[in-house]
C-alpha cells in the first residue's frame, strides 16, 4: 500500500450477521488500513455519511440478508449524492454469479463470496486503491 487507506466496513439494511463484517474489519486493520465499522442495521444514508465524515478511500459493504440488488445500487446513489464518486464501493455476502456481473455494471467494483480468502479481499483492495493513487 502507498499510504494506510481509510475503509468503511458496513452492515447495511436489517441483516443482524455481523460475524463476517468483524473478521473482515479485522483482517484489513491488520493489513495497515485504517477501518471504521459501523455497526448493524446501518440505513444506505448512514453509510455514505459516516464515508463523507470520515474522508474514507473505500466503503465495504457485508449483506447477508439476500437485499444485495437493492442495497448496494442504494449505498453507491447516496456516494454519489455526496460527491463521493471517487470512494471505491466492493462488498461481500451471499451473492449468486450473476447478481455478483449486474452489480459490477452498475459500479460495484468487487464482490466477494463465501470461500474467498483474507488475503483475497486486502491484496485486492490494497491494489485497487494503489491503482487509483497511481492514475490521479
Amino acid at each position: 500500500m502507498q499510504r494506510p487507506y481509510r475503509v468503511v466496513v458496513a452492515k447495511v439494511g436489517l441483516d443482524g450477521h455481523d460475524r463476517g463484517a468483524k473478521v473482515i474489519s479485522r483482517a484489513l486493520r491488520d493489513a495497515g488500513f485504517e477501518v471504521i465499522y459501523t455497526g448493524l442495521r446501518q440505513t444506505p444514508e448512514q453509510v455514505a455519511e459516516t464515508a463523507l465524515q470520515e474522508d474514507v478511500d473505500a466503503v465495504g459493504l457485508s449483506i447477508l440478508s439476500g437485499a444485495h440488488m437493492t442495497l448496494f445500487p442504494r449505498v453507491a446513489e447516496e456516494l454519489k449524492a455526496r460527491g463521493l464518486d471517487d470512494v471505491l464501493l466492493f462488498g461481500g455476502g451471499i451473492v449468486p454469479a450473476p447478481d455478483v456481473a449486474t452489480l459490477k455494471q452498475q459500479g460495484v467494483a468487487e464482490v466477494f463470496t463465501p470461500g474467498a480468502t483474507m488475503a483475497s479481499i486486502t491484496e485486492w483492495l490494497a491494489a485497487a486503491l494503489d491503482g487509483r493513487e497511481d492514475a490521479a
